[in-house]
């Protein structure tokens, strides 16, 4: 996939032919090296996922975090990322892997003007569940929204 170009599969076509149930459906966009033009892309193509499956309501809190992840990826690394979000029956995942293997940090900000070092509080806050997964080449931060949030 080049850098920029999304690939997103809808519930239809994720359904189980069976029984016509919608499975999931996914985002997956790579992210370009440093390219903070990014985030903005990130949020939309989020948004555009929920509203098709059906849960526009519920893009706030899952776009903010996004943006806190990508934001991460791109400032804190020399590399490009992969930005997959999954929405299934249980909730939304969202999955931002960069390809240096140094782990985040939460870290709370020292001063009230200090602008950065909030992406991973406002996660952990705000978020169901997190984590970091370790790669043999990276790693991925990762955050989850439960049915209750994302439907």
């Amino acid at each position: 996939m080049t850098a920029g170009a999304s690939s997103v599969r809808t519930a239809e076509e994720e359904a189980d032919g069976a029984a016509g149930v919608p499975q999931a459906s996914q985002l997956r966009r790579r992210l370009g090296r440093a390219d903070l033009r990014a985030v903005p892309e990130a949020r939309r193509a989020l948004r555009e996922l929920l509203d098709r499956w059906g849960r526009p309501d519920t893009s706030d809190v899952a776009e903010l975090l996004t943006s806190e992840l990508v934001t991460n990826a791109l400032v804190h690394t020399d590399d490009d990322a992969i930005l997959t979000a999954t929405v299934s029956p249980r909730g939304l995942r969202v999955e931002v892997r960069d390809f240096v293997t140094r782990g985040p940090r939460p870290r709370v900000p020292v001063a009230a003007e200090d602008t950065g070092g909030r992406g991973l509080v406002l996660v952990e806050s705000l978020a169901d569940d997190w984590g970091v997964c370790p790669h043999d080449v990276g790693k991925s931060v990762w955050f989850e929204l439960g049915a209750r949030q994302a439907a």
